[in-house]
């Protein structure tokens, strides 16, 4: 019986292995035989998780031709990953991916890092923030003083609770968005609301246009799904959406659905204006496009003065178009897992009709939590200091980058939580391998883009500040000089820090 669960075509690895940047040589650095360049690329491809482990290679003559070498090139690479561990082989079953014993399956998503692993390493995969007491612990405590008549009824409540759905209805409508109680869903967090819509519109095969960079996990999360991703450039910097390439997509495409972050987009931090907006909805109007809006970091501007810009829904009168996401995750606390929908009624009616075959509804604790905040004022107050904290730990970031990696490139943004950083050349995905052995954890750019793109960045979160924000970029540093060398090995374990 073969071991293998899944395939990897000889075209797509090699799509893939294109996709990586070459390694740049140091001084007196010798350029690894083709075999060996071959093997690195397909054993950073597992620990990346963009090639899977258990998943099939192609023929050693197929991938040959593919990538135009000697199949005696290709043979070498297989044997070499052979004897790391990195590839399993039997006759008449092929050879399919596998990670060394002890060495822990590569993740597609971005996981945080369990607490006891924080002492020794930095963590800048996750892009979330302690939670801003001490109104977590009120929140709770209110809860708790307003659960029991709740307590005597069944606790299903599929579209969320009714005193939340009319206090978010109301946030809405305060914000120049007219909206009923019977246009909000609330969900288990943002990701189990794009999962729903994501059932509901596009079963699989289906295609989705996503913004190019996108947010990693709703990518996996898409994919798992089974719809066909097709990726929109983003523009350069903190310019965001090329309002052109959107219409030529979604004319020539055709997508059920489109997703985009156009508050302070994960990853880039851009920030849509009213004319992207407007210009946005139209395009998806006008292909017959249903547009996810996600608003998780719409609270998170950062600079004082700062105007935000209409909700992207204010431009869909309708709402026939437009369906937005939004959560307490970011801006407020991760562990608080409340998201919700806002949409047409009647969307919202098939939503809630077919959460009966998936989570039946939301923790009521946690809902009566989120809405003791909105009710008493303590949601504004909180978000303050989450809105503190983000900036005073970007300023400190940014700070530390500009000291210990000059050469890297980045903007700026005003608001959200993640920074792109172009890594002059150097390989994201190498970057975050040898980042972890040296005590940081930091995603590579390809988690955030389609079959490989985005191989020259990194995203770096703005969860730690101070000491440890030029810790994490000292590490960061230490990486990148062992990525420019080649080295390999002889690294020194990660002290522990503690601030």
């Amino acid at each position: 019986m073969a071991q293998w669960t899944s395939a990897v075509g000889a075209a797509q690895l090699a799509r893939l292995l294109s996709s990586q940047q070459e390694r740049p040589a140091g001084p007196g650095t010798r350029r690894p035989p083709a075999y060996r360049a071959l093997a690195d690329g397909i054993r950073l491809l597992v620990l990346e998780g963009r090639v899977p482990v258990a998943a099939r290679l192609p023929a050693e003559r197929e991938l040959a031709l593919s990538l135009s070498v000697s199949r005696t090139t290709v043979a070498a690479a297989y044997e070499a990953l052979r004897a790391e561990g990195f590839l399993e082989s039997r006759r008449g079953a092929g050879s399919w991916t596998a990670v060394p014993a002890g060495n822990p399956l590569p993740a597609r998503g971005l996981e945080p890092l369990p607490p006891e692993a924080l002492g020794s390493m930095i963590d800048l995969g996750c892009a979330a923030l302690p939670a801003p007491e001490p109104w977590l612990t009120r929140a709770v405590q209110g809860a708790l003083e307003e659960l029991p008549p709740y307590a005597h009824t069944h606790g299903d409540y599929p579209a969320g609770l009714p005193a939340l759905r009319e206090m978010l209805a109301e946030r809405y409508t305060a914000r120049g968005i007219p909206t009923m109680p019977e246009q909000i869903m609330v969900t288990t967090g943002a990701m189990g609301a794009i999962d729903a819509i994501c059932h509901l519109f596009a079963g699989r095969g289906e295609r989705i246009a996503v913004e190019s960079p996108s947010y990693a996990n709703i990518l996996q999360l898409m994919r798992e799904a089974g719809a066909r991703l097709v990726p929109v450039a983003m523009a350069e910097g903190l310019a965001g959406w090329d309002m052109d390439r959107w219409r030529q997509v979604l004319r020539d495409a055709a997508p059920r659905l489109a997703y985009v972050v156009a508050d302070f987009h994960n990853p880039t931090g851009a920030l849509a204006d009213e004319d992207q907006r407007r210009r946005l909805v139209d395009a998806a109007r006008s292909a017959g496009t249903v547009l996810i809006v996600d608003e998780t970091m719409s609270e998170l501007h950062l600079d004082e003065g700062f105007e935000v810009p209409r909700p992207v829904c204010g431009f869909d009168p309708a709402g026939s178009t437009v369906i937005t996401v939004g959560s307490a995750s970011k801006a407020f606390w991760a562990g608080m897992r409340i998201g919700w929908v806002r949409a047409a009624p009647d969307v919202i009616r098939s939503l809630v009709a077919a959460r009966a075959y998936a989570d039946l509804g939301t923790p009521v604790l946690e809902q009566l939590g989120v809405n003791w905040l909105l009710s008493t004022g303590g949601w504004e107050q909180a978000v303050e200091i989450r809105r503190t904290q983000a900036r005073e730990n970007r300023d400190a970031l940014v700070a530390a980058l500009r000291r210990e990696l000059p050469g890297w490139e980045y903007d700026v943004p005003r608001g959200g939580l993640t920074l792109w950083v172009r890594t002059g050349g150097l390989s994201g995905s190498r970057l975050a391998e040898v980042g972890e052995r040296v005590g940081v954890r930091v995603p590579s750019g390809p988690r955030f883009g389609v079959d490989g793109a985005f191989e020259g960045y990194v995203r770096l979160p703005f969860t730690v500040g101070g000491a440890v924000a030029d810790e994490a970029a000292a590490r960061l540093a230490a990486a990148a000089r062992l990525v420019e060398t080649g080295a390999n090995g002889g690294m020194e374990a990660p002290r522990t820090f503690v601030a």
